[in-house]
């Protein structure tokens, strides 16, 4: 799927730019509207052109990014899956049937939204907000600075925000794992369930973990108003400060009235793009969180059984021996299931092992 994203990408470059240009050409249509004339004309006609390409290479660009997604998911499901079946069976030991097949639906599904959606907004907002911030540079570098300034700020919050998505999402996952585990043990097992009448004490481990979720959730949502405020305020607060300086400086003639409305444009496009990237880098933050346990099942080696190619036997009699044979499982090393057994199987034998239960 690599030229896939490379079609995105390269599309969502022309994109960009094309939108970019949208603002300037905007204010400079409205107030050459003032005089009339051709000059009104161009621009609306560039404006129409820049539209139909922004157009096209968006669909362009979504179509690729969706179709890698797709590709990501199955082929994250497949590997893992792969991986999964090929362990010792004292992994199934240690590790849940719920546990696992979370992994692979719904963490498998947040991680597919890095390509699909976090790494396309994120590298497409950081595109428009580059050109806007060398356009306002160029326009007024005062301005632009003050405008540099509200941005900063707006990241340092942004970088804070995404390390507290990053450990929350990864409670989470680990919470909705272990509700699915619950419940996946207490439905197929419902007979047993019911015969012994344990039905609330299942409820109650159901609701153990769905109360520890609910807690993360509502920390995550905190967190995502405190970063909302925070957008808001800065915002407001930028195009107060750019219409106060930049009405002093047209008062004083140093400034046009379109020249402040091109940096005006071009101010709310730069934090609006500050506040898509922080708002997707929280979400490019989960999905790392979400994404911990799922490669590291995905790197465990798998087990010497299906790796080994084993002994060739030259000649074979059909007589077994054991001796002095021990074992026990390594999630339960304390409970040994043979000790020092000793054995003989020989040639046109039915031998039967039959424990004290029968």
């Amino acid at each position: 799927d690599r030229w896939v994203i490379f079609a995105g990408f390269a599309s969502l470059i022309c994109a960009a730019l094309a939108e970019i240009a949208i603002p300037h050409l905007l204010a400079a249509s409205i107030f050459s509207a003032q005089n009339g004339g051709a000059v009104f004309y161009r621009n609306a006609k560039l404006l129409v052109v820049l539209c139909m390409i922004s157009g096209v290479f968006s669909g362009v660009r979504s179509c690729c990014f969706g179709i890698a997604n797709m590709i990501l998911v199955k082929r994250m499901r497949e590997m893992l899956f792969d991986s999964i079946l090929s362990q010792d069976i004292a992994f199934f030991d240690e590790e849940t049937v719920g546990d696992l097949t979370s992994r692979l639906g719904s963490d498998c599904q947040q991680v597919s939204r890095v390509i699909g959606n976090d790494l396309n907004l994120i590298s497409r907002n950081l595109l428009q907000g580059i050109g806007a911030l060398i356009y306002l540079l160029i326009l007024s570098w005062p301005l632009g600075l003050c405008t540099m300034l509200t941005c900063g700020t707006l990241s340092t919050i942004m970088l804070v925000h995404g390390r507290y998505q990053k450990k929350a999402s990864k409670f989470a996952q680990e919470f909705t794992a272990s509700a699915n585990n619950v419940a996946q043990e207490a439905i197929s097992l419902v007979r047993t369930v019911r015969v012994y009448g344990t039905e609330k004490q299942e409820f109650k481990r159901y609701a153990k973990w769905l109360d520890k979720l609910y807690d993360v959730s509502f920390r995550q949502t905190m967190a995502y108003g405190g970063w909302s405020l925070s957008l808001n305020y800065l915002y407001h607060s930028t195009q107060v400060v750019a219409v106060l300086i930049g009405g002093i400086a047209i008062m004083n003639g140093k400034f046009t009235a379109e020249q402040l409305t091109k940096f005006t444009l071009y101010a709310e496009w730069l934090i609006l793009s500050t506040w898509w990237i922080g708002d997707n880098w929280s979400s490019l933050m989960q999905s790392v969180g979400a994404s911990e346990k799922v490669f590291r099942l995905m790197d465990l080696l798998p087990s010497r059984q299906l790796t080994s190619k084993g002994l060739r036997l030259q000649k074979l009699e059909g007589r077994i021996q054991y001796a002095d044979v021990e074992f026990s499982y390594p999630s339960r090393p304390s409970a040994p299931i043979l000790r020092r057994l000793n054995l003989t199987l020989n040639p046109n034998e039915v031998v039967a092992i039959v424990r004290y239960t029968g």
